[in-house]
């Protein structure tokens, strides 16, 4: 029976033996991969602070550009509140010119009939002032002793005959 425990010891030991080799080539087989695994992380570290950098720099490019934005905006802001003013003051302006239009508009109605008489006394006046000249004509035409004293009319330039709507 000595011998079946020898046996089963030597068994035992080549099992041990077969255990051990398998583990060691397991443990060969996950150091390579452990290696690639290490390597591929650093790999990944690195393009991490690249983008770590690239994306420092982004942000800072990107806050420049808000207050760039900001100040732009408060000035379009300073114009857009003056384009109001000069709206605001056009239509104080129309209003204004509306009113004025309308008040001269009320008087020219109101004093339409004494319109109409001034204008009807002028051209009574020019009339007599016509006949004024006329008859200063007539008196120099007798003075100089023209026989056709209705003829007599001295020369008067083409405005003139016009303006005073006598033209022959």
């Amino acid at each position: 029976m000595e011998i079946i425990l020898y046996i089963a010891a030597i068994i035992a030991a080549i099992g041990f033996l077969i255990l051990c080799v398998s583990v060691g080539m397991t443990l060969f087989s996950l150091k390579s991969i452990l290696n690639s695994l290490a390597g591929t992380l650093s790999g990944i570290e690195g393009q991490m602070e690249g983008i770590t950098r690239e994306t420092t720099s982004l942000l800072s490019k990107t806050n420049s550009l808000a207050e760039d934005i900001q100040e732009k905006s408060e000035q379009l802001n300073s114009v857009v509140h003056a384009v109001k003013g000069i709206g605001d003051s056009v239509n104080g302006l129309n209003t204004s010119v509306q009113q004025i239009t309308s008040s001269i508009s009320k008087s020219v109605e109101h004093n339409e009939e004494k319109i109409a008489q001034v204008v009807q006394w002028s051209n009574v006046a020019m009339g007599i002032a016509d006949k004024w000249k006329k008859r200063k004509i007539i008196d120099q035409a007798h003075d100089m002793g023209q026989e056709d004293l209705y003829s007599f009319e001295p020369e008067q330039s083409e405005k003139s005959k016009r303006r005073w709507g006598r033209k022959k």
